[in-house]
């Protein structure tokens, strides 16, 4: 009796033991981070020679020189553009950032919940198809109209200085000021070639035969103030006596209203939308993420925990940016690295409608969720329906329509120093 009692309890025992190990090999495996596919693994560390992307407040934005032309950030090398078929209900919530500070949504928009960005958006549980490959988008992106990247009298202060002779342009070098903004705003001068008669930046070796200074009225960090004016007008006599120029400058007060009025305009038109993407059950590893993300075209970036979509023409600010825990990202076991969300955002007015941004952002973040197995939410963690992307998409067109009216079109030079 005694020995079947033991036996009995040895295999209740037993059965017992099994089930401790298998739940504590499930829970350890439902908390394990998803792997990238050995074939396919991605380097856990961004390249050097990766561009960086542009996010408008968790990195420091460098302002798109006068003479630049086509960047706001450097742009990673091209990527053929992406996009995934159209889905139900992803949806973002917009968040506008006025040229002083980040604050309310694009002009015109009232999406379901107002956020700070970068703010998010989602599709409902269970709402995704499925992503397999994801084809080029049917519309090209269009080219930008560009205006010269020079000073410009629509968003720039400009003071001209006349000169009694030509000056060569190893002078002028010299007499360049140490800096080239006055307070936050990006300063510039220009020489006349006196042979094309094209304004530029000076060049050793060229003769100028006149020479402009400038200052941006206006950038997200607000508008040009009657300190940053005076600012402006030393620098520019300085520059003025080392080269023999007269200068004539503009009516302090003129200018600095028409600073308010371009910061307000601004302020009222700028829109930043984003997605959260976060992960149902099993996390992420930084291996799997950027797998995953570089099958929809992104690339790593310099900064540890971002990756950026770029487009077609090199030099331009990306698509869109994917950032994630950059402590993740920089991890010494990268294997065991959890990531539970990320986010997927969209600088407006730094990207030209023509790239299709609004609908590549939905299409990505889509193909994401059903990827990667994570449901797209707003920062507080709830999804949001498809009727709000759709009224959400239209508003946006109105705003191109305004910045294009402007002569402010989203991704054009002037739209991104001002926007930046």
């Amino acid at each position: 009796m005694s020995s079947t009692l033991q036996i009995s309890l040895a295999m209740a025992g037993g059965v017992v033991l099994a089930g401790i190990v298998a739940h504590s090999a499930w829970t350890s495996r439902k908390h394990t981070p998803r792997q990238p596919k050995p074939e396919e693994a991605a380097p856990p560390k961004a390249p050097a020679a990766a561009a960086a992307d542009v996010p408008a407040a968790d990195a420091a934005r460098r302002e798109p020189a006068f003479d630049d032309g086509l960047d706001l950030a450097a742009s990673p090398a091209p990527v053929p553009p992406v996009a995934a078929p159209p889905a139900a209900a992803p949806v973002p919530v917009p968040a506008a950032a006025p040229a002083s500070a980040a604050a309310p949504a694009a002009a015109g928009t009232a999406p379901p919940a107002a956020v700070p960005q970068p703010a998010a958006g989602a599709p409902t549980a269970g709402a995704a198809p499925a992503a397999a490959a994801v084809p080029e988008p049917d519309v090209a992106p269009v080219a930008v109209s560009e205006k010269k990247a020079g000073l410009d009298p629509l968003i720039d202060v400009i003071a001209p200085l006349m000169l009694e002779r030509p000056v060569k342009g190893d002078a002028a070098l010299v007499a360049f000021p140490k800096t080239r903004r006055v307070g936050s705003k990006p300063f510039a001068i220009e020489g006349q070639n006196a042979v094309s008669r094209v304004w530029e930046t000076p060049v050793a070796g060229q003769r100028y035969s006149a020479f402009q200074a400038g200052v941006q009225l206006a950038n997200r960090t607000g508008a040009l103030s009657e300190i940053e004016f005076s600012e402006f007008v030393f620098k520019t006599q300085e520059f003025a006596d080392t080269v023999n120029a007269a200068p004539e400058f503009p009516d302090m007060r003129h200018e600095v209203d028409r600073a308010r009025e371009l910061d307000q305009f601004a302020g009222d038109h700028d829109a930043q939308l984003a997605f959260m993407l976060r992960a149902r059950k099993t996390p992420w590893s930084p291996g799997y993420l950027q797998q995953s993300a570089a099958r929809l075209g992104f690339v790593p970036s310099v900064i540890p925990g971002r990756m950026a979509l770029p487009t077609a023409t090199p030099g331009l600010p990306p698509i869109l940016t994917l950032a994630f825990d950059p402590q993740a990202a920089e991890a010494d076991d990268l294997s065991k690295s959890a990531i539970h969300e990320l986010s997927l955002s969209l600088d407006v007015a730094q990207v030209h409608r023509g790239e299709r941004p609004f609908a590549r952002l939905r299409e990505v973040a889509e193909a994401l969720a059903t990827d990667m197995e994570g449901i797209i939410t707003d920062h507080h963690g709830q999804p949001l329906r498809a009727e709000a992307m759709d009224s959400i998409g239209a508003d946006l067109e109105k705003l191109y329509d305004t910045l294009d009216a402007r002569d402010l079109a989203a991704g054009s030079v002037l739209a991104r120093r001002l926007f930046g």
